[in-house]
């Protein structure tokens, strides 16, 4: 068994004024996207630099905390809405926890296709760029969930276990960092990798939506499931349901962009 590092989740806290170490992986990971898609060559070609891709970024960062807030109740909190229509102020209390990966990517896609529309821009080949820079932000989201100590995983004796401090005193598979590790970095390096060849536009989307569904159901089983949710159907989790969605989204996507769209 390895000491969980007890990390101070605040990085700074000044009285009610507090900056957390999970809030600064959002911003670091919007930092890297505004960084990498103007280092793209398709990109480029779509005059995605400067303050275009300043707004871009503006746009994807809005609708991502939107609809990874809106996700996080829809997905997750489906037996509480009684609660939040009666304090309809908690549906923008982020800062007691609850974000949805599936609820802030369909946000980012929506703000992306705004953004598009408003620029006159091909919506498939900007979100072909974003989206390969997309796993460096998820990867840093799951190491702000591991120094949060939330999001555990199930009870395990592997050599790596810890004890997490809200997980009680049995040893438990660091399941964040696995996340961080396949949905960060591997998923990154994989796409950037694809990038460089030669795709419909709109392919990046279908490989993120396929590799990530699959990475996810699969660590999901080393994930505690959410304790008012429990297993769906016995056997699945909330977030395993959501990424064979995904996976099922990439596909019929794959068929459409094959049908439709230009070679980039």
């Amino acid at each position: 068994m390895i000491q969980y590092p007890r990390i101070d989740p605040n990085i700074i806290s000044i009285g009610p004024i507090k900056v957390r170490w999970y809030g600064m992986m959002y911003v670091l990971g919007f930092l890297a996207a505004y960084f990498l898609i103007p280092r793209q060559p398709r990109a480029k070609q779509l005059g995605l630099v400067g303050p275009v891709a300043q707004d871009l970024v503006f746009y994807l960062a809005v609708g991502l905390i939107v609809g990874a807030r809106l996700g996080y109740l829809v997905f997750y909190q489906y037996n509480d809405y009684a609660f939040y229509f009666k304090n309809p102020l908690e549906i923008f209390a982020t800062w007691h926890g609850g974000m949805s990966f599936h609820g802030g990517f369909i946000g980012a896609v929506v703000a992306g296709w705004l953004f598009c529309r408003r620029r006159r821009l091909p919506f498939w080949a900007v979100t072909d760029c974003v989206t390969v820079t997309a796993p460096i932000g998820i990867g840093l989201g799951r190491l702000g969930n591991f120094i949060n100590g939330e999001l555990y995983g199930r009870p395990s004796d592997v050599p790596w276990a810890m004890i997490f401090p809200e997980g009680g005193p049995v040893p438990r598979h660091p399941s964040q960092l696995y996340e961080a590790l396949m949905e960060g970095l591997v998923l990154f390096a994989l796409l950037w990798y694809l990038r460089q060849k030669t795709f419909k536009d709109g392919m990046m989307v279908v490989f993120f939506l396929i590799f990530y569904g699959a990475f996810r159901f699969f660590l999901e089983f080393f994930r505690t499931p959410d304790a008012h949710l429990g297993l769906i159907f016995g056997f699945l989790t909330m977030g395993q349901i959501l990424c064979l969605a995904m996976i099922v989204a990439g596909i019929l996507l794959a068929a459409y962009v094959q049908r439709t769209q230009p070679v980039a």
